[in-house]
């Protein structure tokens, strides 16, 4: 089964990511921050992590730093979820590691069609 990392600090973020993630036929883990996201991915790295920008303890840009530092790093796909919209954030976190970025709110057709064009989907 697919796995995918939801890292939010809301936990309505959460809860909606996952049912979307869930019908998708993912497997999911929740993280509220990026410290703990990345323990989780030390243990054992997702296909794919939902990631938020804004957090406490460890934000969504320092979390996915130290994660593409990881062995094996480079594999999980990440897609920034955040409502950071203007060009020099999506810039960084592209620039960071991020393979997409995506606006909240956001419903399944817009994770759907993500997941779809960076190919951890089939259409």
């Amino acid at each position: 089964m697919k796995t995918c990392l939801i890292v939010d600090d809301s936990r309505v973020i959460r809860k909606v990511a996952r049912q979307i993630l869930e019908a998708l036929s993912f497997s999911c883990e929740e993280a509220e921050n990026g410290q703990i996201a990345l323990e989780a991915c030390k243990n054992k790295l997702p296909l794919f992590i939902l990631l938020d920008w804004n957090m406490p303890v460890m934000n969504g840009l320092e979390f996915l730093q130290a994660l593409r530092q990881l062995p094996d790093g480079q594999n999980p796909v990440v897609i920034f979820c955040t409502t950071e919209n203007d060009m020099s954030h999506i810039q960084v976190a592209i620039g960071a590691g991020a393979n997409e970025y995506i606006m909240k709110p956001f419903d399944a057709d817009i994770v759907r069609g993500k997941l779809e064009q960076l190919g951890v989907i089939d259409p």
